[in-house]
Order: structure tokens, then sequence, then C-alpha cells
């Protein structure tokens, strides 16, 4: 018997005034990276670092749905602590795998990328 396909996780990233000024939902596979995701959808969240947790660029606040993800390790952790605007919910993009039913994710206003090209 082979196993049922994970159902997608509901992604719901809040307005934010530069990168998503509407708002966006949108459904992704479970697994997957919450900054993949998010760049797939149109949404240019920073990741200077190439998504391999060593710059915090990608920090986002997970409102709702972080009891589904696994927690911040150590290295997470670690650069979490450079990032603008941190609270209980901060996690960095490139380390969250999606998954569970939903997640509610805010876009912090500023970024500690100061150098951004637009």
């Amino acid at each position: 018997m082979s196993a049922q396909p994970k159902p997608p996780t509901r992604i719901t990233v809040l307005p934010h005034p530069d990168l998503c000024p509407d708002g966006l939902v949108f459904d992704a596979p479970s697994g997957r990276k919450l900054v993949d995701v998010m760049l797939e959808h149109g949404i240019a969240i920073e990741h200077a670092c190439e998504k391999v947790c060593a710059c915090a660029t990608c920090h986002v606040h997970l409102r709702a749905g972080a009891e589904s993800v696994a927690p911040p390790d150590d290295e997470e952790e670690d650069q979490l602590d450079d990032a603008w605007g941190l609270d209980a919910q901060s996690r960095l993009s490139c380390c969250v795998k999606v998954k569970g039913p939903a997640l509610t994710v805010e876009l912090p206003r500023y970024t500690k990328n100061h150098a951004r090209e637009r």
C-alpha cells in the first residue's frame, strides 16, 4: 500500500507595503522551504546568503501555525540574534519547512541587508 500524499499547506502572507502590498494566500507542498515558496509566488524576500542560514535577511514572523513546523535549531537561533525586529515568533524562512494545515507569515518592515539593490 502506498503512502497518501500530504495535503498542501495554506500559506497566508500578511500585507507588506513593499514586498506584498495586498497580502497573498496560496497553497504550498509540505517539505518545501518557506523562502522558496514565497519567491515562487512573487514575494521578493531577501536571501543574501542564498538560503543557507548564514545572514538573517530572510527573517519572518510566523503569526499562526508555527506549532506545525520544526523548532529552530542552534544555528538558526544564532542567526536570528542579528535580525531586525526580533520577537518570539521570529524565524528564518530558509530554515522553515512548510508543514501543517496553515501558516500565517508576517514580513518585517526592514531587513538587516541595507544595501539591497532595486
